[in-house]
């Protein structure tokens, strides 16, 4: 959500930079896959940002809650709990994007969302103009609990076939194809997928020795950003 007249109205994704420094829009289509984006189990654990319960509340405003910092007291066992979450949440859609649905954790990972949700979630309120907002102040296990419930719904519902990993061969964020056709591809259009344009712009012109020459000669051609 972002703020206008001093109250929440909703908004989606988050603002990302690459190791590079480069910003880019992802919208990831669920507030739990969001997440996901700070750290996470195995490979991830090199991008950990939750290393104190200062972290997860700085993290607050940036995700689809748009809760301000202050808002949400969280302890170190409540970082923990969103942390086991989170790692639980990888592992079931990275199957699930790469087309597992049995796999060996599910039942234990299923237990950790279980878990998380049976707490209280935290209370969503009307404010002026109508628009969301949330009883505070709250407690991390009231936000571990909408996470859970948030990934529940989703690995329940009827986008849980439309969980995708981006399809560039660097990129592991996890998203969920909301679009009509269901062919969405890349992590952002910004980055991954004007990445992989490069990519074929460049090969196709490896590849065609007009395309090459005419290249070479300097005729005005389009150009991409990173």
């Amino acid at each position: 959500m972002t703020e206008r007249d001093g109250a929440p109205e909703p908004a989606a994704g988050l603002f990302l930079t690459t190791p590079g420094g480069t910003g880019f829009h992802f919208d990831p289509g669920a507030l739990c896959l969001e997440l996901l984006t700070t750290g996470g189990p195995g490979a991830h654990a090199r991008w950990e940002a939750l290393h104190h319960p200062s972290d997860l509340t700085d993290w607050l405003p940036r995700c689809r809650l748009r809760l301000a910092v202050g808002t949400v007291r969280i302890t170190a066992d409540q970082l923990a709990a969103a942390r086991t979450l989170r790692d639980a949440l990888w592992r079931l859609t990275t199957a699930l994007a790469h087309g597992d649905t049995g796999g060996a954790c599910d039942a234990e990972d299923h237990a950790v969302l279980n878990r998380a949700a049976a707490h209280p979630p935290l209370v969503p309120q009307i404010a002026p103009a109508s628009t969301m907002a949330w009883e505070h102040p709250a407690d991390g296990a009231q936000l571990v609990s909408t996470l859970a419930r948030d990934a529940i719904a989703l690995l329940t519902g009827p986008y849980a076939d439309r969980i995708r990993e981006c399809g560039a061969h660097d990129c592991r964020l996890i998203f969920v194809d909301t679009s009509r056709p269901g062919r969405r591809r890349w992590c952002s259009m910004e980055r991954c997928g004007n990445r992989n344009k490069i990519r074929a712009l460049r090969a196709r012109r490896d590849t065609d020795p007009a395309r090459a020459s005419a290249a070479v000669s300097g005729p005005p051609h389009r150009t991409f950003t990173t």
